[in-house]
């Protein structure tokens, strides 16, 4: 590849966030720049900033998660955040969930080539779906990355966890004015506890927002819609 699709070399930060797994994360950064370019997963103007905008944005927030975690990630398109989670962290448990068949085979590939099979699992379907809900559910912890605003996503997520579970929904710059927006209705739909937090501080030089919501022992099931 050249001009703007050449992939940088992982910037110090990233030593710091994966550590000895590194490495691991190069290949799939590898595997983001081409495979995933080619069958139309992330556009190529992405590429010069995948580790940055990317990689490190979703891997710090397994911080997170406590050890030997299960997390379902909603809407993984080219698995981000959840294969992110599960390079830097090989105690966690996570389920990919992807509606669009081209997706969830990439998620396949991209899963064997990683020698992620041990721990990661592709689940094809809607997060709403009763087959998915059968198959993932109930869990502690579900993330969400670029998938819907908050109101749907908590319709949809939520379901999927067991009562005191949390959803952490990956946000940019908005995330407070989005919380502010859809409140009532997130708490209408059984979130608690709903607040903004950094991951990253003092490692990236732009922390990644996440929007934290509980459900509470009486949030009703979700209704059909996407996810």
């Amino acid at each position: 590849m050249s001009g703007p699709t050449v992939l940088p070399d992982p910037p110090a930060q990233a030593t710091t966030v994966f550590g000895d797994r590194l490495e691991l994360a190069c290949e799939f950064a590898r595997v983001l720049a081409s495979d995933a370019i080619t069958r139309g997963l992330i556009g190529p103007h992405e590429v010069p900033r995948l580790w940055d905008r990317h990689l490190l944005n979703c891997a710090v927030v397994a911080e997170l998660l406590p050890p030997d975690a299960r997390v379902v990630d909603v809407g993984s398109g080219a698995g981000l955040p959840g294969i992110a989670f599960a390079i830097r962290r090989a105690d966690l448990r996570v389920d990919l969930v992807e509606p669009l068949q081209r997706r969830a085979v990439f998620l396949d590939e991209v899963v064997q080539r990683l020698g992620l099979a041990a721990t990661v699992t592709v689940v094809r379907g809607r997060a709403e779906e009763r087959a998915v809900l059968a198959t993932v559910a109930p869990v502690e912890w579900v993330t969400a990355r670029a998938v819907a605003p908050l109101d749907r996503l908590v319709r949809w997520c939520l379901p999927m966890l067991q009562p005191g579970g949390t959803l952490l929904a990956l946000k940019g710059a908005s995330a407070a004015t989005e919380v502010r927006e859809h409140l009532l209705i997130m708490n209408s739909l059984g979130g608690r506890d709903i607040d903004v937090i950094e991951c990253g501080v003092g490692v990236l030089e732009q922390p990644t927002a996440v929007v934290r919501v509980r459900r509470n022992t009486t949030a009703r099931r979700g209704v059909k819609g996407h996810g």
